[in-house]
């Protein structure tokens, strides 16, 4: 035994003595600083970034290699932009692993760090130098880097500040005030972290100020996360919803590459001002276990609550225990419920379904799915309003995809179809519905004339971030009073933008055929295409705008768009292109074949103009009509119009001021010919005269004013150019006569 100690033990101790001695001397006299100027060029040369080190740079060799800098920022590559910075940083590494071709970091400790992070338009990030990611085509070259085994003592990160710029999406997202303190970090080896940091972002708009603590357990290799004593607080504004405070407490263990889960003990409450109401949500998971052979599962249950000042919301969710495993699980009956309170209007609505799916597949599946609502809402013509769904869902997390297939039937209407996502993130709905008929008119608010309310600006926040694609199909439609049969409506929206295209239905004994577009701009812009064909418009006027001025069958065209946030700064701001052709109709309000038979007797007094109100029981005639009209800031011009009748034709020119609803249009009627039933042989003497018809007023009221005086100067003329016509045939019959005596023919 003392031969083994003198000569192993002993020659072995004065190695390490001299090791430690030597490696004391080279860091009491080897002065890294030295080489400051090589070490800024040589990262320049490598990397196209300016280092910049104020601090000293100190090292230590035992009993850890470490290294220790001061003040110290890297710049954006070829830029002198500052990248990121630190105040003060040191690390050290064990010495033996290293004799193993192994290093072990033992102590990371940073102080004031920041970056900056930017992702550009194209997609590149300003790291991608440095991590390779900006010459993904090159050939990755061997590593003959030693292995990295994680065992380190404590990581202290003392306000950090990471900013990162998202150019693409225009968005902004800084952590501030970040701070980190772990105990010792090593796989399989349980490690108690604190966590606190100011989060910030612009889009969407998010300041809280957030702290965890846990003890964390990891193991990379098997992809094994283990959090217990979760415990989690974030307080500030976040989704709209402002002195948010959230807790999360329990244990979660975590096993990706097996997709294995243990969750015990789990609850998040949540509270907060949203739109003025306080929001209260509390969601509790006593206990899961989802593994390869089992899953199992306690109670879950959601709560939330919205209460403002006008309204409340409650809303529920309750999943009974789950049981069975991997390829094959179910719940008993889930249930949901929501209540909604509003302006003396409530909603309530419940589903329920036996729940069942599959871990390995990524599925759940709501088999026999029964939804049952109510609407109480004394301001709607129909209340209440009671239905009930019956269908089934399916949920693929696999393929990011859900589908709903239902039918229904809301009071004389039966319902039918399938709705769904086509992807999650971001989600974008599907659907196609076919209703054999509706009555819309039946669930829109009743309007009072007695009290006029503010206009509301438009609100289509809600189209910003829609993706859809999908069809209705309605047999039978009445809605705003007007009605259609065959409706069909594509829809697709995307990037704030909705068009309905084709649109099309039958209607009032023709067709309708065209498209909508909407775009939810700061000024929404809404566009019209329209071709109606074989149209009988009375009926179609009166139904739609309660417009009786206008009689006749055949085709209207319409091409029209405007921008505004109400609906009449969009009537004013309308422009575009509009027609009509029709054929054995009547313009009603105005008979002025009669008009012109009772001003005939009185031609000889009458001067000047009448004004006269339009009456619903004259109208004036015509076998066709045909206009054109230029719409310019919501005024419809017209210069064209011509129409026919047994006794009259029409020209006429002016404008519809639609945003202000009045007209300012004149009538050119001439007569020519007669017609027992809309002035009779008493006009003979006014063939060929004009007659000016100004209409004036609103569209509710209008007015028309003759010009009898022009009648009375048209007729005379007429009267002088038919004596001198007389004349005239009187005289060359005599000057025939007298040819024929002089010459004897």
């Amino acid at each position: 035994m003392n031969k083994i100690v003198k000569f192993v033990v002993l020659p072995l101790v004065g190695i390490i003595v001299a090791v430690v001695a030597l490696a004391a001397y080279v860091a009491a006299t080897f002065d890294p600083n030295q080489y400051k100027p090589q070490i800024v060029q040589a990262v320049k040369d490598k990397t196209k970034r300016v280092l910049k080190i104020d601090g000293d740079i100190r090292l230590s060799l035992f009993p850890n290699i470490g290294a220790a800098l001061g003040k110290v920022s890297l710049s954006e590559f070829e830029n002198d932009k500052e990248f990121a910075g630190i105040e003060d940083f040191r690390v050290s590494l064990k010495i033996l692993p290293l004799l193993s071709k192994e290093i072990v970091v033992d102590t990371i400790e940073i102080k004031n760090l920041r970056a900056n992070l930017i992702r550009s338009k194209d997609g590149k990030f300003s790291i991608d130098d440095l991590t390779g990611g900006g010459n993904k085509s090159a050939p990755a070259a061997k590593s003959e880097v030693p292995p990295v085994r994680i065992d380190i003592a404590h990581v202290t990160l003392e306000h950090a500040t990471i900013t990162y710029f998202d150019q693409a999406a225009g968005a902004k997202y800084a952590l501030s005030k970040l701070n980190l303190r772990t105990g010792r970090i090593a796989s399989g080896v349980p490690s108690k972290i604190e966590l606190s940091a100011t989060v910030q972002s612009d889009k969407p708009k998010l300041d809280l100020e957030t702290a965890l603590k846990a003890t964390v357990t990891f193991d990379l290799d098997r992809q094994s996360y283990v959090l217990d004593g979760l415990d989690l607080s974030a307080k500030g504004l976040a989704a709209g919803i402002s002195n948010l405070a959230v807790t999360a407490k329990g244990d979660i263990d975590a096993k990706l590459a097996t997709r294995e889960f243990l969750i015990s003990k789990l609850a998040i409450a949540a509270s907060g001002k949203q739109e003025g109401g306080d929001l209260n949500v509390k969601f509790d998971v006593p206990r899961l276990v989802v593994t390869k052979d089992m899953v199992s599962g306690e109670k879950i249950g959601l709560d939330a609550t919205l209460n403002a000042a006008k309204s409340k919301l409650v809303a529920k969710l309750s999943v009974p225990g789950i049981d069975g495993n991997a390829q094959s699980f179910k719940a008993g009956e889930m249930t949901a419920s929501v209540e909604l309170q509003q302006d003396g209007a409530t909603i309530k609505a419940k589903v329920t379904s036996p729940l069942a799916g599959s871990v390995d597949a990524q599925k759940i599946e709501l088999a026999k799915l029964v939804a049952t609502i109510n609407v109480n809402n004394p301001k709607l013509p129909k209340n209440p309003i009671d239905a009930t769904l019956n269908g089934s869902a399916l949920v693929d997390f696999a393929r990011q995809n859900a589908n709903l297939t239902f039918a229904t039937r809301l009071d004389d209407s039966n319902i039918s179809g399938k709705a769904g996502l086509a992807k999650f993130a971001p989600p974008f709905y599907t659907f196609d519905v076919s209703i054999d008929q509706l009555d819309a008119d039946r669930y829109l608010p009743k309007s009072d004339p007695k009290q006029k309310q503010p206009e509301q600006p438009f609100d289509l926040s809600a189209l910003k971030g829609l993706n859809a694609n999908g069809s209705l199909k309605i047999g039978s439609l009445k809605v705003a009073n007007v009605k259609a049969s065959n409706v069909r409506l594509d829809v697709k929206a995307a990037n704030g933008r909705v068009d309905v295209s084709p649109i099309a239905a039958s209607l009032y004994q023709g067709s309708l055929n065209g498209a909508l577009s909407v775009q939810a701009a700061a000024t929404p812009v809404i566009a019209v295409k329209q071709n109606l064909t074989g149209i009988n418009v009375g009926p179609l006027l009166k139904d739609a705008a309660n417009f009786e001025t206008l009689e006749g069958k055949g085709n209207v065209s319409l091409d029209v768009s405007g921008q505004g946030s109400t609906v009449s700064a969009l009537k004013q701001a309308l422009k575009g292109n509009a027609g009509i052709k029709l054929a054995d109709g009547a313009i009603k309000g105005i008979n002025i074949a009669g008009s012109i038979r009772d001003a005939k007797a009185k031609l000889g007094v009458l001067k000047g103009e009448k004004s006269q109100a339009a009456s619903q029981t004259e109208k004036t005639d015509f076998s066709e009509l045909t206009a054109t009209f230029k719409i310019k800031n919501g005024v419809a011009h017209n210069s064209d119009l011509a129409g026919k009748s047994p006794l009259l034709r029409l020209g006429g020119e002016g404008d519809i001021d639609i945003g202000n609803e009045k007209l300012d249009y004149l009538v050119k009627a001439t007569v020519v010919g007669t017609a027992a039933g809309q002035g009779g042989k008493e006009l003979t003497e006014l063939k060929g005269v004009m007659v000016p018809v100004r209409l004036t007023g609103s569209f509710g009221a209008p007015q028309y004013k003759i010009d009898f005086s022009g009648i009375a100067a048209g007729a005379a003329k007429a009267v002088v150019e038919k004596k001198t016509e007389e004349i005239k045939a009187k005289v060359e019959d005599q000057v025939k006569d007298t040819l024929k005596g002089l010459f004897g023919r």
